[in-house]
Order: C-alpha cells, then sequence, then structure tokens
C-alpha cells in the first residue's frame, strides 16, 4: 500500500489506536455532570445533593475547608472513590491528567519523565520500536504519520519548555529523576501532567513546591490551557487570574458560582448576610420549641404535646450559622523592646563554600520595615534571608545584629525538627515552662488546635498543621523581627487570611519570600530585588514583576541569538576558554553536589526502609514500646538529616545557578 492511500484515514486510525488523541484533534466536548451527588468517607458525609455540570473548557476553583472534600473529589473523578448516591457522568475516553503525589527513585533523565506524560505518544513509540523490529515498512510509514499529527518531533523541545518554566536548568535535563529532591521531583510530576495532552487538568495545590517566577509562569501556561481545569488552591491571586467558575464545598454542600474567586466571595458574603438572618430567626423558633419541650416532656397530660414538637424540632432543617471570619484567631504581641536599627549589614556578601551568591548589601533593617524579598528562582533569595537570620556567615563585609534582636525565622525545614513525638502543648511547654496549661491551651486554640488535638504527637499531623504550629511557636516568642521564607505552604485560605491579618498589626519588621502575591500585597511596604549577585529597591509594585521577568527572559534570548550568530574561529575559542575556566571555578560545588545527590540517596534509601519497619502492627503491641520509641527516634534524626542534606544541595545549587545565569534555554 502506498503512503498516500493512508492518509486519508490516518486520523481515524489514530483515534482507534491511540484514544487520548482523539478529544484534542477532533475537538470533542467532555464535561461532567454531577447528578444529585452524595459522597462519604468513612462514617463522615462530606457532602450530598450535588447537582450541576461543568462544561468543556471551564477553568473551575475548587475551594473549601480541610476536610470537607475537595482531594475526595478528585479521587471520585479520577475512578479511585465511589459515590454514595446519585451518579456522576463523564464523556467516553476522557482523557484526565492529574499530578502524582510520589515520584518513584528513577534512574530515568528528567526530561524522558516529562514526555512519559504523553502516553499517547509513548504508545506510538512503542509500536513503531515493532514495526522497526518486524521490519514492516508499510506500519512504520503509518505509524511516523501518526507520529507527526501527535507532535512527536517537538516533544523533545515541549518538555524542555515546560521544565523550563517550572526552573529547571539545561543541565537538569538529563539528570536522573532520583538526583532530584523532593520539591523538585514534584515539580517534575507537575510537568508530566502538563505534557499530557489532556482534555480534562486536575491540579491540587500545584503552586506549594513553587517559587514566584513559576507560579507566573504556570498561571499564563493555565489561563491559556484549552481543556477543562479543575483547580484547587489556596492562593487567591492564583485563583483570581485563571478561574472563570467556582464550586464551593462547605456545611455538607457543593455549590457552583460563576465568576473568580473575588466574585465568589462578594456573592457568599451576601449570601451569608441573608443567611445569617435566617439563622437568628430560626434560633428563636428553636429555643421557644425546646422551652415548650423541657417544661411539659415530664406532665403525661402534655407528654404527646412535648413529643410532637420534639419531632417537629428533628425534622426541621437547621441552618447553618454564618461564618464569615475564620475560625483561627491570633495576633503578634507587641515586642518587649525595638532597638534601632535591629540589623546591619555592611559591604556583607553570602555564599556557600566560599563563593558569594550575593555580594555588597549595604542596608539597616529598621522597627515597621515591611520588606518583601522578588527574584528569579536561584537568584538568592533565601541566601539572604538566611544572612539575616544568622544561619549563614557572611563571607566579607559585616552582619551587626542589636543586643536584643529577638528574630522569629519561619522555613519550610523547621516543619520537620519539629519533635515528632511531643505534642503541641509540649512544645510550648518547652518555650514557657512556667505558663499554665488553659493559658497555652487558650493561644494553641486561635491556632486551630483544641481539645484534645493539643495533646496528640506531632508525628502524623499533615503540612498544614505543622506550618500551624510552627507559626505558634514563632508567635509565641515575640520575635521584634520576622524572617519568612514560603510562610504560607501548606495553609488553608482561612489560615492564609488570619495569618495576613495577624502581620498587618504586627508592629516590629519583617522580611518576607512568598509566592502568595495577595499576602505580598497586603503586608509589604517595599519590594527589593535579588538578581545578577545584588540586592537593590525594586522600583515597582507587585503587579510591575511579571512584565520585568518577561523582559529578563527576552533579553537572555536576545543574548543567546546573538551569541549563536559569532561563528568565527577566534569567538569559538574564546567562548571553549570560557566555559573552561567556569567549569574550573565550578568544579569544587559540583564535587559537593555530587557527593550531596549520593547522600541523599542513602538517606533515601534508609527512611524507605524505616518507614517499611513502622508499618509492621506488631511494632505497635505493649511490649515493643521501646522499639517503637526508638524507631521514631531514629526517623526524626534521618528526616532532620535528610532535610539538611536537601537544603544544602539546594544551596549549591542556586550558587551554581547564579555562576551560570548567562546560560539561557
Amino acid at each position: 500500500m502506498r503512503l498516500s492511500a493512508t492518509v486519508d484515514w490516518i486520523d481515524a486510525e489514530i483515534v482507534n489506536l491511540y484514544g487520548t488523541l482523539h478529544e484534542g484533534l477532533l475537538n470533542s466536548r467532555p464535561m461532567l455532570r454531577f447528578d444529585h451527588l452524595a459522597l462519604r468517607r468513612g462514617n463522615r458525609q462530606l457532602f450530598s445533593q450535588a447537582d450541576f455540570t461543568l462544561h468543556t473548557g471551564w477553568k473551575v476553583g475548587i475551594t473549601g475547608g480541610n476536610g470537607t472534600g475537595k482531594s475526595s473529589l478528585f479521587s471520585l473523578i479520577l475512578g479511585n472513590l465511589q459515590t454514595d448516591e446519585g451518579n456522576l457522568f463523564l464523556p467516553p475516553r476522557l482523557e484526565i491528567a492529574h499530578v502524582a503525589q510520589e515520584t518513584a527513585a528513577l534512574e530515568r533523565p528528567a526530561i524522558e519523565f516529562v514526555i512519559d506524560g504523553d502516553q499517547a505518544l509513548r504508545r506510538i513509540e512503542a509500536d513503531l520500536a515493532i514495526a522497526q523490529a518486524d521490519d514492516d515498512g508499510t506500519r512504520q510509514a503509518q505509524l511516523h504519520e501518526a507520529l507527526h499529527h501527535a507532535n512527536g518531533y517537538t516533544a523533545k523541545a515541549r518538555a524542555g519548555e515546560l521544565m523550563h518554566g517550572l526552573g529547571f536548568l539545561n543541565r537538569d535535563e538529563d539528570r536522573p529523576v532520583n538526583h532530584f529532591s523532593g520539591g523538585w521531583r514534584m515539580r517534575l510530576n507537575l510537568a508530566q501532567a502538563l505534557m499530557c495532552r489532556s482534555d480534562l487538568l486536575l491540579l491540587d495545590e500545584p503552586t506549594n513546591h513553587l517559587d514566584l517566577d513559576a507560579v507566573i509562569w504556570l498561571e499564563d501556561w493555565l489561563r491559556n490551557y484549552p481543556g477543562t481545569l479543575l483547580l484547587i488552591s489556596h492562593d487567591r491571586d492564583f485563583l483570581d487570574r485563571i478561574t472563570d467558575h467556582i464550586v464551593h464545598l462547605e456545611q455538607q454542600q457543593a455549590t457552583l458560582y460563576t465568576g473568580n474567586y473575588a466574585g465568589f466571595e462578594q456573592i457568599r458574603a451576601a449570601r451569608l448576610a441573608n443567611q445569617q438572618v435566617e439563622y437568628e430567626k430560626q434560633q428563636r423558633e428553636v429555643a421557644h420549641i425546646r422551652s415548650y419541650v423541657d417544661r411539659f416532656r415530664a406532665k403525661a397530660t402534655k407528654a404527646r404535646q412535648a413529643q410532637s414538637r420534639l419531632k417537629a424540632l428533628e425534622r426541621m432543617e437547621l441552618i447553618g450559622p454564618a461564618h464569615v471570619d475564620s475560625p483561627f484567631h491570633f495576633e503578634f504581641l507587641e515586642p518587649a523592646k525595638n532597638p534601632h536599627p535591629l540589623l546591619k549589614l555592611q559591604q556583607a556578601s553570602a555564599g556557600y563554600a566560599n563563593q558569594p551568591v550575593i555580594e555588597h548589601i549595604n542596608f539597616n533593617i529598621e522597627p515597621g520595615d515591611r520588606i518583601g524579598l522578588l527574584g528569579p528562582n536561584g537568584a538568592g533569595k533565601s541566601t539572604l534571608i538566611k544572612l539575616l537570620a544568622g544561619e549563614l556567615h557572611p563571607l566579607g563585609g559585616d552582619h551587626v545584629p542589636a543586643q536584643d534582636l529577638r528574630i522569629g525565622y519561619f522555613a519550610q525545614h523547621q516543619l520537620e525538627q519539629l519533635d515528632p513525638q511531643a505534642n503541641c502543648l509540649l512544645h510550648l511547654q518547652r518555650l514557657d515552662p512556667k505558663a499554665s496549661e488553659q493559658s497555652l491551651r487558650n493561644f494553641l486554640g486561635g491556632f486551630g488546635f483544641q481539645g484534645d488535638r493539643v495533646l496528640e504527637p506531632v508525628a502524623p499531623f499533615s503540612g498544614g498543621e505543622k506550618a500551624r504550629l510552627v507559626l505558634a511557636l514563632l508567635v509565641y516568642q515575640r520575635p521584634n523581627l520576622l524572617l519568612l521564607d514560603e510562610p504560607t505552604n501548606h495553609l488553608d485560605l482561612e489560615m492564609r487570611h488570619s495569618v495576613g491579618q495577624a502581620l498587618q498589626a504586627f508592629s516590629g519588621a519583617m522580611v518576607i519570600v512568598s509566592h502568595d502575591r495577595h499576602l505580598l500585597r497586603i503586608t509589604t511596604d517595599e519590594l527589593w530585588l535579588v538578581h545578577d549577585g545584588k540586592v537593590t529597591d525594586f522600583g515597582g509594585d507587585l503587579d510591575d514583576y511579571p512584565a520585568w521577568l518577561s523582559n529578563q527572559r527576552n533579553s537572555a534570548q536576545q543574548k543567546t541569538s546573538a551569541s549563536q550568530g559569532e561563528h568565527t574561529a577566534a569567538s569559538r575559542k574564546q567562548r571553549k576558554r570560557e566555559a573552561a575556566e567556569q567549569r574550573r571555578r565550578l568544579q569544587p560545588l559540583t564535587r559537593e553536589l555530587h557527593k550531596l545527590e549520593q547522600q541523599i540517596s542513602k538517606l533515601q534509601q534508609q527512611q524507605q526502609a524505616l518507614e517499611t519497619q513502622l508499618s509492621d502492627t506488631q511494632l505497635y503491641e505493649e511490649s515493643r514500646k521501646e522499639d517503637l520509641r526508638q524507631h521514631l527516634s531514629d526517623k526524626a534524626t534521618l528526616d532532620g538529616s535528610l532535610a539538611d542534606a536537601e537544603e544544602k544541595w539546594l544551596a549549591i545549587s542556586e550558587q551554581i545557578e547564579a555562576a551560570q545565569s548567562e546560560e539561557t534555554y
């Protein structure tokens, strides 16, 4: 059969053999139909009577407090859960993409791992390999045509673009997946999900492991995504810029709103105001019925009437109270002292292995300063925070703290430094042994830890709960300088709201790195730019930063294009000399990076072995209490060592990236 004779039916052949392509190629119209749907987890009702349709191309934010069923809704769509009542209707052969929560320790190159997200392409490649082995020329011709339709020849470029947008360097493309830390593996998982040409994309907190640059890039990518998007996020700016509908889960109901998150808030506030009036009216009626029941249920002549009223009360559809305010309530106490200045940096430089990442830093931090740090990935924002916190000693210049400086430092690695066997109350008692238990319980209640929860070990706590506890410990110590490195990761919208309110009222100084633009916007007065080894005033506002990033990328691309046009022997020789000199300068760092990668791999293997031991139910028997305690202690030590190694790896990677900042994609 000639190749020309196959062209007319190639599209149909692709549809038959590679079903995941047909939606994008033939413009099918997927939708989700929730038909009086109810979902439970165990004995707990998550929501019921969900009855709405999500149409093709909608970008839908899924919001609601922790435990309301957002992630369970995704599990239902993926087929991992079944409805308890009602039905969920999905179009046939719907291609769904979602982000895996774990990544195996693969030796596979990172870029090949990302391309694996395009499963239809991989199936064509596998079939082509079989056809080549069978020396089937006709079949090969058909599959090469299918490969063309699937954009298979541009797959590596598309995967590289995704990796670049999410913060990876050129040299990362061929690195094995198991050489990346946990946070960077999650970025690879996200890139793999975006690589899939899906009809429906499910994203559950995709920004948790991203910096602001990557968040801005992802935001643009999702706005241009042609399929239907369901997005769980606690970043209200991110939701506002992407979504056109909101499904809100609360009080065991799922309600669909038209508009972005800001529009949803306005509609819901108005509805809750009316609901509160109805609720108060109903509560007066409930109180009247209860009063009647209490007075007459013991009297034989009135018992029947009382019983009738009681049944009516039980049948009454109680209107839930309007929870407009956040359930979290806390504030920073006035610092004991506020010296002027709190901290001085004079001609300071900071870096690793005697190689500076940022240099010639000159500024004072005064009480009331509210500074947000901006800058490209790897420019040194976290390095500056560590220098201010005293975790890094300056390579040059002076770091001069005031005598009465009290630093409150929040960083992600501190979550793993909590004592896993201690409870919330004990963590606070170690800070203030003389405080009464009730006063500490009251304080913890403002962070959502109430009742017996304050007595439970923190080992099984979620990331959000650990972050809340670390914030509680920080607030309790009455700092006069807050250093916050991504403080809202894992926090839900209500807790982020409370953090923002507390920071607005904080009378000390604050320096913050965050990808949450809403938090930066409401809490900072100054924006500093960390770029090209320097720290300078940004000179614009937060809305100007995406344009600055775009200009930087364009300049880098122009520089690359210009350098590619230099083909003289002299220029090639000069570039070789410069490359050799750069390799020589970076050699100590690359050796240290390789050692850390080996150490991280070994620690991860030990961690996996220990987690396997901890999953043995016999270990939790009374007779093995000491073994369990030792295993938990070993795990805490191991988790801390792994976190430290990953922090060092990231720090050295930052320095190498800064040194290679002229390298572009």
